[in-house]
């Protein structure tokens, strides 16, 4: 007979008794865990929404527009929202942005973020190649240019077309950061616009996204019976822009022109400091642009002293010139170094900068506007070029059937021949008063 011994058995309780308290313990410190990590999540998300005011707060180029509308109080309204995901965030910016009325201050997604640096800093970029703005009457979102070679350009959408909806659902509502990221997305795959033209035609487009190659500079040497002049084109404003501008210039001087057709039509701008990189290759110590920020009017900013081309200008401009090539446009106008030719500008006068906004995400944010050498804000207005050209545009930009090239390269060939006039003149004269002397 075996008899149990009690000891052993209150051994086994105790034992017991400690298994199930640390058990317990496990378990709760694992809750613990989870909910610390719930509510890290919820702080990161709040603190995008945090970073996002203060970025704008600090920035923005309308200070006096936050007391009207509340901007601190709209801060404290955001935050007492449910914003626990990241998407949540984007969203709640969005909404805390808008009582701004400026459409080029937006929050931009990760996806966003990463194709608008690449546009900003590479050579192509996936979509269907429309540069979108906001019509300053009605709000709608608007085509300020189409890229050349792309599916919204074969489809024949011009500058001044309104995006009415995009896969069923209005622009108005997506608002233009929305509406842009919509548009793009994978070669292959496609997408439906209903456009509405300047005339009110209003038609639906079945457009296939695609990489669009944004081949920046294009440059060739045009030549005639009389005179051999240069042609570049400049397709946007590019980080690497302005040392593919010098390259070009130096090889149409090594090709001996005697003057440069500079074409930016439907040239919707990019990066403002490309810009005025290639004002300073153009203008000799003369002012570029005048900023206006949130403290005011800054100094003008002058070109350099030397310059890669002197000789006499025509430059190209149209509806779909915009925002730094205006800037390029309207330093050249003001300081009389080329004559604008076509017809008015676009006229977006603001300047943003793009900030980066947690480990994705970014914000563009509207700190400037920027004024002509001759104080001139094109802001809404656009610029109206000296000589207006009332000819259909060309489909394919500097070919032989583009007739305002035509025009342009036989009005710098009536100011060569002045010139030539005027040098003969001269030395006729001095002729003249050698032989007077002899």
């Amino acid at each position: 007979m075996l008899t149990l011994n009690p000891m052993n058995s209150s051994f086994n309780k105790l034992l017991t008794f400690k298994t199930v308290i640390a058990t317990l313990m496990i378990i709760v410190f694992s809750i613990n865990l989870l909910l610390i990590e719930r509510v890290d999540a919820l702080s990161d998300s709040r603190q995008l929404v945090l970073d996002a005011w203060t970025l704008v707060n600090e920035g923005f180029y309308d200070p006096e527009k936050f007391d009207e509308i509340q901007w601190k109080r709209i801060r404290q309204k955001t935050l007492q929202k449910q914003i626990e995901t990241s998407e949540e965030a984007y969203s709640a910016i969005e909404d805390m942005l808008r009582p701004l009325e400026d459409p080029y201050t937006r929050i931009l997604r990760p996806k966003d973020y990463e194709l608008l640096k690449s546009s900003n800093f590479g050579s192509e970029i996936n979509g269907v190649g429309l540069q979108l703005g906001v019509d300053d009457d009605d709000k709608k979102v608007k085509v300020i240019s189409t890229l050349g070679g792309s599916p919204a350009e074969e489809a024949g959408i011009v500058s001044g077309d309104l995006i009415e909806t995009v896969d069923g659902i209005s622009s108005e509502k997506l608002g233009l950061a929305s509406t842009a990221s919509k548009l793009r997305g994978e070669s292959g795959t496609k997408v439906l616009v209903e456009v509405s033209s300047e005339s009110g035609e209003v038609r639906e487009v079945d457009l296939e996204r695609r990489s669009v190659d944004l081949r920046p500079v294009r440059t060739k040497r045009l030549r005639d019976d009389s005179h051999t002049i240069g042609y570049l084109r400049i397709t946007q404003f590019s980080e690497s822009v302005p040392k593919k501008v010098e390259e070009a210039l130096q090889e149409l001087k090594d090709k001996e022109v005697e003057g440069l057709i500079l074409d930016l039509r439907n040239n919707s701008g990019g990066l403002v400091s490309s810009g005025i990189a290639v004002a300073n290759s153009l203008l000799s110590e003369k002012p570029v642009v005048e900023t206006k920020d949130r403290n005011g009017i800054k100094d003008a900013i002058i070109s350099q002293k030397e310059t890669s081309f002197d000789g006499p200008m025509v430059t190209l401009v149209n509806k779909g010139t915009a925002s730094a090539s205006e800037i390029l446009a309207g330093s050249l106008q003001d300081n009389e170094r080329s004559i604008l030719m076509g017809e008015k500008t676009y006229g977006k006068g603001l300047i943003q900068s793009l900030k980066s906004l947690g480990e994705d995400s970014g914000i563009a944010i509207t700190v400037a506007s920027y004024l002509t050498p001759k104080g001139n804000n094109i802001q809404g207005q656009g610029m109206t070029p000296d000589k207006l050209l009332d000819l259909p545009d060309a489909s394919d930009y500097g070919s032989t059937d583009d007739k305002w090239v035509r025009n342009a390269e036989l009005f710098l060939g009536s100011l060569l021949e002045k010139e030539e006039d005027s040098v003969q003149t001269i030395e006729l004269n001095n002729k003249e008063i050698k032989s007077l002397n002899g």
